[in-house]
Order: C-alpha cells, then sequence, then structure tokens
C-alpha cells in the first residue's frame, strides 16, 4: 500500500510511535526494508535523495511504485532532501507520495518562501511536503551533508513557518548530524528543545540524522513527539561491511551468492530500528482509516 507522508504520520502521531524513513541507494537495500517491513507489519518510509536518484535511475522508482502498492504493508515514497523545485517537480512527475523542500540553509524568510512555493504545487496533485527549520550537523560520511555549526530549532519560529508554508511535517534541528560519527563521540540531543517545539505546534515532527544516536535519546524523542526518523548510515554501513567482509574473505563473483548475507545484514539495522520506534506490528492500525 502506497500512501502519502501526511496519512502515515497522522496515525503514527495519533498512536505515539514514530516511522523509520530508510534512504535507499540500490535495489538490495530497497529490498531489504521492504522485507523486514512486511515480515513486522511495520510501516516504512523510502527515502531517496536527489543523488540516489540520479543513481538508481527515474525507471527503478516504477519497480518501487509497483512493489510497494502491492503489498499490504503501507509504505511512503518520499524525496529526502530536495534542495530546489525541480528535484520536487522531478520526484512528484516520478510519482513520490511524499517531497522534501530543504531550505534550512537560508534565512528565514527565502525558507519560508521557497517551501510554500514547494508547498502550492504538490498540494495541487495530493503530494505531501515536509520543511526544515534549523540546521543539522555533518559527519562528512554522508550525501545528505549538512553543517559544521547547528543551529537549533526555536519554537516560536516553527509556528510561524508552519503557518505561512502549510507543510505537513516539519524536520527540526535538537543536536544530531546526518552520518556515522566519529569513533567515542556521544551526541547529546537537546530534548527540552523537542519539548517546546511539540507542545508550540500540531504537526507531525521529524528527526534527521537518525543514525548513531543513543537508543534512550531516540526513545525519549519518540516519546516526546517526534513520529519520523530519516536512517540512511546505519543500513548502507552494515550492508557494506559485510560485502566487504565477504570480498576479502574468498574469491566472489555471483551476485546471488554475494548479496544475500548483505541484505541480511541491513535487514538486522532495519528490525532494530523498527523496535526502537515502536512501529512493528503498527499495519493494522491503517486499515481502520480510510485513504
Amino acid at each position: 500500500m502506497l500512501i502519502t507522508m501526511s496519512e502515515m504520520l497522522k496515525i503514527a502521531k495519533e498512536n505515539n510511535f514514530a516511522v523509520g524513513a530508510y534512504n535507499i541507494s540500490d535495489a538490495n537495500i530497497f529490498k531489504a526494508v521492504v522485507e523486514k517491513a512486511e515480515e513486522l507489519k511495520a510501516p516504512a518510509i523510502i527515502a531517496i535523495h536527489p543523488d540516489e536518484l540520479s543513481f538508481i535511475s527515474e525507471e527503478f522508482i516504477a519497480y518501487i511504485k509497483e512493489r510497494t502498492i502491492k503489498s499490504s504493508v503501507p509504505f511512503v515514497l518520499h524525496l529526502d532532501h530536495g534542495a530546489t523545485v525541480k528535484d520536487v517537480v522531478t520526484a512528484i512527475n516520478n510519482g513520490f507520495t511524499s517531497v522534501m523542500i530543504d531550505g534550512s540553509h537560508l534565512p528565514f524568510d527565502e525558507n519560508a518562501k521557497l517551501t510554500k512555493e514547494v508547498v502550492d504545487i504538490a498540494h495541487t496533485v495530493g503530494v505531501s511536503v515536509e520543511g526544515e527549520l534549523g540546521t543539522i550537523g555533518d559527519t562528512g560520511t554522508s550525501i545528505e551533508g549538512g553543517v559544521t555549526e547547528i543551529t537549533y530549532t526555536k519554537p516560536e519560529e516553527a509556528d510561524e513557518f508552519i503557518r505561512r508554508t502549510g507543510i505537513d511535517s516539519l524536520a527540526i534541528a535538537i543536536g544530531t548530524a546526518h552520518g556515522i560519527y566519529p569513533e567515542n563521540f556521544v551526541p547529546k540531543l537537546k530534548l527540552d528543545i523537542l519539548d517546546e517545539v511539540a507542545n508550540t505546534v500540531d504537526i507531525p515532527l521529524v528527526l534527521h540524522g537518525g543514525s548513531s544516536n543513543s537508543d534512550e535519546e531516540i526513545n525519549k524523542a519518540v516519546g516526546k513527539g517526534i513520529q519520523k526518523i530519516n536512517i540512511s548510515s546505519d543500513t548502507k554501513k552494515a550492508f557494506f561491511n559485510k560485502l566487504q567482509e565477504l570480498i576479502d574473505s574468498d574469491v566472489m563473483w555471483e551476485p546471488n551468492v554475494i548479496f544475500p548475507p548483505c541484505i541480511e545484514a541491513a535487514k538486522e539495522i532495519v528490525e532494530y530500528k523498527m523496535n526502537l520506534f515502536n512501529s512493528v506490528d503498527k499495519e493494522k492500525l491503517y486499515y481502520s482509516q480510510e485513504f
């Protein structure tokens, strides 16, 4: 079942769980996410960055749509970190049910203007829009990028931003970074900011840079109002570490021999995250709604 982000996160917000948005960059990682979601009856978001879309090609999107539409599990096909209106329109033309426009690096007014332009386009065709306010850190290990100095989301600006743009969900900055953190570095999330924002606005909230954060803080973030958590580096790292191990251990060249263990390694991460986000066995909640 392929639905919009608004439909996906409405249920999550009402039932106090978060849905993982898993960046996929090839058919194997997509397979890991979809099959684990079906096994656990857990809703999931298929997230694709513009650079990932360029790599896998628009033709592969047709397969993603067909595979998810035929599934009993609710899925969203989401553009992650669209930078321009062109990125967004390309995604919409390819059947994405949700888009993100990332103007977080812009001054507030320019960010609001760009985001409102995207909302006006996307809502015309029933596509959900995620905006971002505040900046996410960058570990230097991810295509999603980020900044050196984090600008934390201000609750009063979040409220104004939502009113001016009409977005369906908001990515907030509370101290996370894209990519894998350096060894022995443990990020500290500003959960007090999350509390303030959640008490100020009434749309679903999003946490980017969800990889490598402590389980305790992620669990608290979900309890305090995060409905969508982006995961990219953790699954990719598991997949490619296993791939490297297999290549180094023997002479292998058959994809049907090499890739299954890598897919299983990625599945282990996906399962762990789905349990952490409390999204396991939530499929049934979506069948009591009319979309």
